[in-house]
């Protein structure tokens, strides 16, 4: 076990990294050379100029200006002042939310740390039970957990009641304390969202809805079936229409050519520095073997082989009907139509003509929306299927790293090992730092990994599929990184106990155990939540990508723009770390206190950091007003439901079973809890109020009259491979606008398994008020 010498150790060296990493930061973002790697956002928004133009040339490099670097910290403050209004204008709400993360973070600990440490670690401290167990490891930090306070006894009941009533109430506070600060900021957010959405400006998804597995129809063209639906039931509001092509393999020929243009102009501009050669590569893969050739012209071919097979495959999928996919971006004349639409059922089968939200345009994920709908269900089972099979044979490597990052099975796998991991420097790094570092290994492939998972299952939004692989990573870190941290870590250091001890000993060596992992995850913490957050800001690899791009590729302004990597919060992962610090807060705050500090440190810390990056770095991919956050809480509140059944199996253990039934009640009334919130919030995360969609309308007709908005909408949602090209655009139909009936394509009287009552025969008129589904349009 890790003792507070240990702990001190690695505190310390983990300090050392995290004040090295800020020291390289302060003076590394003075330097003019590495502005736009420090300061892209401002770049990107055309406010900030390059500090290199007008400086002489050691000036341009290096900032000589010596009264800067006295103030050399002032980016915390800075990164404190500017006020959340200010702060969602600039960078978005999706990215003002996610800083509350950590603010919430404060909020719920900082008031249970002060109760914890006045009320509890005085408790634990003089319960001296460590010392009366035998064939036990512990240390000085173990007796500051509950796992020092003596099980109880029907002699010593009304003195250990004491103890374990402190505890108990304790408990309860920390819920309820818990509780009201997730409904505040639940309600805070919801009014945040709802203010957004309000005071937004007009965006293509506001008037625009996702229309997926549209029927097919023997007479019409999915395009025309598409647009004839739509006018035939929201005669009053539809407006234009774009289908969905499968571009995918067009989609990989374009970035498959933007990646040739890349090396032509590498080589453009090695033989523009020096023209005295040309310059030469080989014609084998990476160009590292195969025949030496002219690598202007190599590279220029296949780029024009490539710009060939691309205008092939264009032309192909224009000219195919089978191109066209089940689905299409419907655009309304305003946003109460939209709303109407988004959120209603369209057909009496409620298998088709499925209608939700659009994504905002950047927001689209152009891969899945060619995936038919049937397909949909069986890619999501198999996922399922192997998201369980990945997330329990994970437990394997990490039961064998945690069995090995400690002395004894180190020892016992590597006894040559032994004399070197005695000595007190190594023994302190190794229960100090590898279990940490150990873990944080394994869980570096993990999100790419998910996220593809993410992507098979069909998903057709960025921050979709970033909900979906966060809720993936969620439960991975819960079975493997808690859970199986703890029960094989347990397992593996007091094997020796269990096989010595009579079986009804075991529930009392688990229920003492337990509590003692505290120290493993403090190691955790100060890894991956203090060195590593200070490493994030520090941004090595886009600073030293940006350079090497500088140094061979960029030659003109606009190469060096492109040449940025400003990066983007990556809620898939950052959201599931962040919520594991909840979860080891909440279980460790009656049981474990001296846990508390830690967090503490990094939430502040973290806050002041991510708040910077938004700032100053982050360009994010997409919009979606916060939608995650109902996940957010649900997240939120599993961890403190965990905090309350682990509680009750810990005093289980204590033989105090009356006590535990005390605790019952918690997770009842949290589960009540959450679905109150969800009935009271939830909405405003799902649907937009027809009241206020209203006043919009309203208020952008009287500001704007003679806005042309099918000119607006025109290429919102086309493909981005198809962008500025001409496409087989609906047909307008303004004279349809004002007539009650609408003419049909059919010529012939057909049926169909999705409607066998209904028919219709050249040029039929059909009354508006039909149910259009398919063979009645």
């Amino acid at each position: 076990m890790a003792s507070l010498q240990d702990i001190g150790f690695s505190a310390a060296i983990n300090l050392m990294s995290a004040f090295a990493f800020l020291f390289a930061f302060a003076m590394l973002r003075l330097q003019p050379v590495n502005d736009r790697v420090y300061f892209p956002k401002w770049y990107l928004k055309g406010i900030r100029g390059s500090p290199t133009r007008s400086r002489g040339v050691m000036n341009r490099f290096v900032n000589l200006d010596w009264t800067t670097y006295v103030k050399f910290l002032n980016w915390m403050p800075a990164a404190l002042r500017m006020p959340e209004p200010e702060l969602i204008e600039h960078a978005g709400l999706d990215s003002a939310v996610y800083i509350r993360i950590y603010l919430l973070g404060l909020k719920m600990f900082v008031p249970i740390t002060v109760f914890a440490f006045g009320v509890l670690v005085p408790v634990n401290w003089t319960g001296e039970t460590l010392d009366k167990i035998d064939d036990l490891t512990f240390s000085n930090v173990d007796k500051l957990s509950i796992s020092n306070v003596p099980p109880g006894s029907p002699r010593r009941l009304k003195f250990i009641g004491c103890r374990f009533w402190a505890h108990l109430s304790m408990t309860y506070v920390f819920s309820v304390w818990a509780c009201y600060v997730l409904y505040m900021e639940y309600k805070t957010v919801a009014t945040m969202r709802l203010r957004h959405l309000a005071s937004e400006t007009r965006r293509p998804d506001q008037l625009t809805v996702l229309v997926r597995n549209v029927p097919p129809d023997p007479d019409e063209s999915v395009n025309e079936h598409v647009e004839h639906f739509f006018c035939v039931n929201h005669p009053d509001h539809y407006l234009c229409h774009q289908v969905v092509y499968n571009a995918n393999d067009l989609a990989k020929l374009v970035a498959q050519r933007k990646a040739m243009q890349n090396w032509v102009t590498y080589y453009e501009n090695k033989y523009e520095r020096k023209p005295s050669s040309r310059p030469t590569t080989k014609t084998g893969y990476g160009g590292f073997w195969g025949t030496t050739v002219d690598a202007i012209d190599f590279y220029t071919s296949k780029l024009q082989n490539l710009a060939e097979q691309e205008a092939v495959e264009r032309e192909k999928i224009m000219n195919d009907p089978m191109a066209i996919v089940p689905a299409a971006f419907v655009s309304f004349r305003s946003r109460w139509g939209t709303a109407v639409c988004a959120q209603t059922q369209q057909c009496h089968n409620p298998t088709i003509w499925l209608t939700e939200w659009a994504p905002e345009p950047r927001d689209v994920f152009w891969d899945n929306l060619a995936i038919p709908y049937v397909e949909l269900s069986i890619r999501r089972l198999l996922t399922t299927i192997a998201l369980f099979f990945l997330i329990f044979c994970f437990m394997i490597p990490i039961a064998f790293v945690q069995s090995l990052a400690n002395l004894e099975g180190i020892q016992k796998v590597l006894p040559f090992l032994k004399p070197l991991i005695e000595m007190k420097t190594v023994k302190s790094v190794i229960q100090g730092l590898l279990p940490g570092i150990a873990l944080k290994i394994f869980l570096i492939i993990l999100p790419t990994l998910l996220m593809t998972m993410s992507q098979i299952e069909g998903y057709t939004s960025l921050s979709y599929l970033d909900r979906r692989s966060a809720e993936k990573y969620f439960w991975f870190i819960i079975v493997n990184v808690f859970l199986g941290s703890i029960i094989t870590g347990t397992a593996f250091q007091q094997l020796k106990s269990f096989l010595e001890q009579p079986p009804t000993e075991i529930p009392k060596t688990v229920g003492v155990s337990i509590p003692m992992k505290a120290t493993f995850f403090i190691t955790y913490i100060m890894v991956d939540g203090w060195a590593g957050i200070a490493a994030e800001i520090l941004r090595l690899v886009p600073l030293v990508v940006f350079h090497l791009k500088n140094a061979f590729l960029v030659k003109t302004e606009q190469d060096r723009q492109q040449a940025m990597d400003p990066g983007h919060l990556d809620f898939a992962t950052s959201e599931p770390r962040i919520q594991f610090y909840f979860l080891l807060g909440l279980v460790y705050a009656a049981v474990a206190p001296i846990l508390l500090p830690f967090i503490i440190v990094f939430f502040a810390f973290s806050y002041v950091v991510f708040r910077h990056q938004v700032i100053n770095v982050y360009d994010q991919k997409y919009e979606s007003g916060a939608r995650y956050w109902p996940d957010v809480h649900r997240r939120l509140t599993i961890c403190l439901i965990i905090s309350q059944l682990l509680m009750m199996g810990l005093l289980s253990t204590k033989k105090l079973a009356k006590v535990t039934v005390l605790l019952l009640p918690q997770p009842i009334l949290t589960i009540w809890f959450y679905r109150y919130c969800a009935g009271r919030f939830e909405s405003a995360f799902s649907r937009f109020p027809l009241q206020e969609a209203m006043v919009k309308d309203t208020l952008e007709k009287a500001t704007e009259p003679n806005l042309n908005l099918k000119e607006y909408l025109k290429d919102a949602y086309v493909h981005p491979v198809f962008k500025g090209k001409d496409l087989d655009r609906p047909r307008v139909v303004d004279e349809e606008e004002s007539n009650p009936l609408v003419p049909t394509r059919r010529t012939s009287q057909s049926t169909t398994r999705y409607n066998s009552e209904a028919s219709s025969t050249t040029n039929t008129p059909v009354a508006n008020k039909h149910s259009g589904s398919p063979g009645t349009m």
